[in-house]
């Protein structure tokens, strides 16, 4: 396992802190090296942190509205995983996922009111 530290970049020099807006990346998601992960702002300016590696984010240290500082470790990736292959079926809406292929289904005649 390589883990890779995610960190606050570099603020300007007469800013201090930061604040977390947003994670858009949840642990156990894959995200590709340079993929925005979380946006941080300043009193000046609001930044993207990129991923700086491709893998899997394994932990997530600072939660949405934190104050953090520069250099701080804000989530750890690691770069040798994969994420899991989610069932196709499992986006579908439960109704959709029970109902059988047109070809097995038997035709309903409608009765007269």
């Amino acid at each position: 396992m390589a883990i890779v530290e995610v960190v606050v970049p570099q603020l300007s020099e007469s800013v201090a802190e930061a604040t977390l807006l947003n994670w858009y990346k949840k642990p156990g998601d894959a995200v590709k090296r340079d993929e925005n992960l979380i946006d941080v702002e300043t009193d000046k300016v609001v930044l993207e942190v990129p991923a700086p590696s491709a893998g899997v984010i394994v932990e997530i240290l600072c939660e949405d509205g934190a104050t953090v500082v520069a250099g701080q470790v804000l989530a750890k990736i690691d770069t040798e995983a994969s994420a899991p292959q989610a069932h196709p079926q499992r986006h579908l809406p439960r109704q959709q996922r029970l109902l059988r292929p047109l070809h097995q289904q038997q035709p309903q005649l409608l009765q007269p009111a």
